[in-house]
Parts: C-alpha cells; structure tokens; sequence
C-alpha cells in the first residue's frame, strides 16, 4: 500500500511526525506537508502564482518528506501529480479537534477532501488540546488502532477521526454535529491603538448523542464518514418543477 501523509499545521507538527510512523505500518509513505501552519484555510487552493516544493528539513526516519509553499489541498494535489498511484490519503493528526461545523473550514478534513476528488479514499485525523501538550507516544497506539478498523475497508471514501485528549480506548462510529454556534464579535485594540477583531465560534446547543462532538466529549474515538456530495437529496426527491 502506497500512503500520502499531509495536514495543515505544517511540516514541523510533532501530529504530522506521529501519523507518519503509524502510517509506516500499513505500507510505503510519502510525507508533503504545508512549509507554513495553514489552519483553518478550508479547500483552499492556490491558483495566482507557482506552487514549489523541497526536501522537508525535518527528518521523518527513512521516508520521503517534502514542504510545499500551498495549502493542504495543494499538497495533495502535488503529491498525486508527482508520485501518482497512492492508495491511501492520510491528513493530520491535527492540533486540534475538528467536529461539528469545523467540517466547513478545517484544512486537515479538506486534504483528505481532495484525495476523494482525486479518487483516492481520504482520511483525516485531528485530536483535542487540553492545558498540556498532547502526548503523541500515548496517542499512537490509539491512532495504529482507528487505523487498522478503517484502511481494510473499501468504502467510505472520506472519514473524519477524532481523538480525545486522553481517549479510553473505545472506538464509535458517528454523525457530525451540526448545530448553531455563537458568531461573537469581539472588538479590541492592538498595541499601536488599531482596531483588531476576534471571531468565537462556541456551540451554544448542547452535544447530541451519537454525534462526533458527545463521543470525544465521553472520551470516546469518533469516526464520522462524510460525503463529498452537499446536494440536498431529499428536497429533489419532492421531484417540483421551477415555475
């Protein structure tokens, strides 16, 4: 198995490091990461200048590792172009959960996004921060495990993993939560007296259950398999005609 390693906290990230040692386990990898953190770009690509790449300075044990001056989605697109024939699409393990309406803006869940646009299965894999760092050695075994219950599997191409901070083992598929968020606004002031703004983006319902956001709250590993697809199915079911 060929596997494609990307995220969008960029080449350095101890996640990216961890990913692609488990990945490692499962078959040949090639790491192409951002050069810089790309958090929250979304599917953004990069379509006003050239897009480069060179030998990663960090050393990532026997594997290839390239840094790209792109977004996820151009790394992934890059590595499909120049190296063809991969398998496997693996994005993360991000800084960070990426549940609910995260879905939207995340970087990690786009990257694995493009692979499916490019017909190759995507997963993306993000954890949880607390007031410590992440201890990436206790977290590997987690992440080899969500790992070895998806990659036998055929479908479905796009899969979004979240781990908890300090997971209890247990494995649970899951719906993403959708719901509303705070939208606050909050205006300060810079060191130099310019105005500056900050966006909140806090779920004011709470968790449902079954939904990626109450399983990591439960401690649990939630897997979310998504669609590409955003057609609204049930409206063209009603089969209306446009008058």
């Amino acid at each position: 198995m060929k596997i494609l390693v990307t995220n969008d906290d960029g080449i350095y990230s101890p996640g990216l490091a961890c990913l692609a040692k488990v990945a490692s386990s499962f078959g040949e990898v090639v790491v192409m990461a951002p050069d810089v953190e790309q958090s929250s770009m979304g599917h953004a690509i990069t379509a006003n200048r050239p897009i480069t790449y060179k030998t990663s300075p960090i050393v990532f044990d026997d594997l290839e590792a390239y840094r790209v001056n792109g977004t996820p989605a151009d790394c992934v697109a890059m590595g499909i172009h120049l190296f063809k024939d991969f398998d496997l699409v693996l994005s993360g393990i991000n800084m960070g959960a990426n549940l609910g309406n995260s879905a939207w803006h995340s970087g990690t869940l786009s990257a694995a996004r493009q692979a499916v646009l490019f017909n190759q299965r995507g997963i993306a894999l993000s954890v949880s921060l607390s007031s410590n760092e992440v201890d990436f050695g206790n977290l590997e075994p987690h992440v080899h495990k969500a790992l070895s219950n998806v990659i036998p599997l055929d479908q479905p191409e796009l899969l979004n993993i979240n781990f908890p901070y300090s997971p209890d083992g247990e494995i649970i598929w899951t719906k993403q939560a959708v719901r509303h968020y705070d939208g606050t606004v909050i205006a300060s002031k810079d060191p130099m007296g310019r105005n500056h703004y900050w966006f909140t983006v806090t779920p004011i319902e709470a968790e449902e259950e079954g939904s990626d956001r109450w399983a990591v709250k439960q401690g649990k590993i939630s897997i979310t398999p998504m669609l590409v697809d955003l057609t609204d199915n049930r409206f063209l079911g009603n089969g209306e005609s446009i008058h």
